[in-house]
């Protein structure tokens, strides 16, 4: 006889729209931890359909093994499978519980996660995203379009990856009426201003930045800024359902961080620091906004003056509760990863039978 436990799991179908390392990581997580989802979360995931930019998209309504997805280099690899040539096309031929997008589309449109998300949010299906730029530039239509339509949209990885924020801010102080955040969005800004607090040159902070995996090659998206404006805007967008454009946040790079600069903040007790903030003057609405991300001289007892490395933070400002400091991790694609499983698993579990 099968335990409750097993009769009461509830299966849940997702299309995993990118299978890059965040992708990958998420399918090994769901397969060594299927046992413990069950048991706790009462969940059993499936993945019926898989897609990625060089091979399209495949789809098998039973659920394909996930040790075998794993296993290979190229979905064309995968035997007894239908096949589309792109993502949405498959997402618009098939069926499933929820979207799991976590491909890296560009800041110039947000393409294509922004029309895989409408695709699915359209037809009531939740979406879970790692996706900066598609929530950045459309935050408060998807939002709106998911309400209206039924469906959860959460995207707790956009902004401090599995630290959690987002929830915190959007759910956790559900009521409250925000008025305006500081923070460090942006850990491989902050590990190099870190080091360089330490002594050492941008150049060489930037290099060990790089050896340790937080910076690409061209670090641009990280030092120039532009991460931490898409994040701000996530947050703007979800948090206080206002939507920016780009052009609207001031964006100052650390590129040319004077060494005199990191000096002098040490001689007055302060530290220089990448602050993204938004500020409304008036809650409802972004007809006032200041919204910049640049350096900042952070007095000594300022919540953000002491974080260090790779940790991100936000101070939230908000009435009646006042000021809420959230502090964790902010990097890495298990972190990310992480973010992605625990917005899957509350998506899961609010829309259990």
């Amino acid at each position: 006889m099968r335990s409750e436990i097993e009769l009461s799991v509830k299966p849940v179908r997702i299309w995993l729209v990118g299978f890059g390392t965040v992708g990958r990581w998420l399918a090994r997580a769901l397969d060594s931890n299927a046992e413990r989802l069950a048991v706790r979360y009462v969940i059993a995931v499936t993945v019926v359909g898989l897609a990625n930019a060089r091979d399209g998209f495949i789809y098998d309504g039973k659920g394909r093994d996930l040790g075998s997805l794993l296993g290979l280099s190229s979905l064309a690899d995968q035997p007894g499978v239908r096949r589309w040539p792109s993502a949405i096309e498959g997402l618009r031929a098939t069926e499933a519980d929820v979207l799991v997008e976590v491909t890296a589309s560009p800041l110039t449109d947000g393409e294509p996660g922004y029309e895989h998300m409408c695709e699915a949010l359209r037809r009531g299906i939740p979406v879970v995203t790692s996706n900066k730029w598609p929530v950045a530039l459309h935050g408060v239509e998807l939002a709106e379009l998911a309400r209206a339509r039924g469906a959860a949209f959460r995207a707790e990885s956009t902004v401090m990856s599995g630290t959690p924020v987002l929830s915190a801010l959007i759910d956790g102080l559900a009521g409250a009426v925000p008025a305006g955040l500081r923070g460090l969005l942006n850990a491989t800004a902050n590990f190099i201003l870190s080091r360089m607090a330490e002594g050492r040159p941008y150049e060489d902070a930037l290099a060990e930045a790089q050896r340790a995996g937080l910076a690409e090659r061209d670090p641009a998206a990280d030092v120039e800024g532009h991460d931490a404006v898409a994040k701000l805007m996530i947050l703007s967008a979800l948090a206080f359902g206002a939507q920016l454009r780009r052009e609207q946040v001031t964006r100052r790079a650390i590129t040319d961080t004077a060494r005199s600069q990191v000096d002098e903040a040490e001689s007055t007790g302060a530290r220089l620091k990448h602050v993204a903030t938004l500020e409304f003057s008036e809650a409802d609405g972004a007809g006032n906004v200041t919204a910049r991300v640049e350096p900042e001289l952070v007095r000594s007892d300022d919540p953000l003056a002491h974080v260090e490395g790779t940790t991100n933070a936000v101070v939230f400002r908000a009435s009646p509760i006042g000021e809420v400091t959230i502090i964790g991790p902010g990097a890495g694609p298990q972190l990310a990863g992480q973010g992605v499983l625990s917005d899957l698993i509350a998506v899961a579990r609010t829309t259990r039978d």
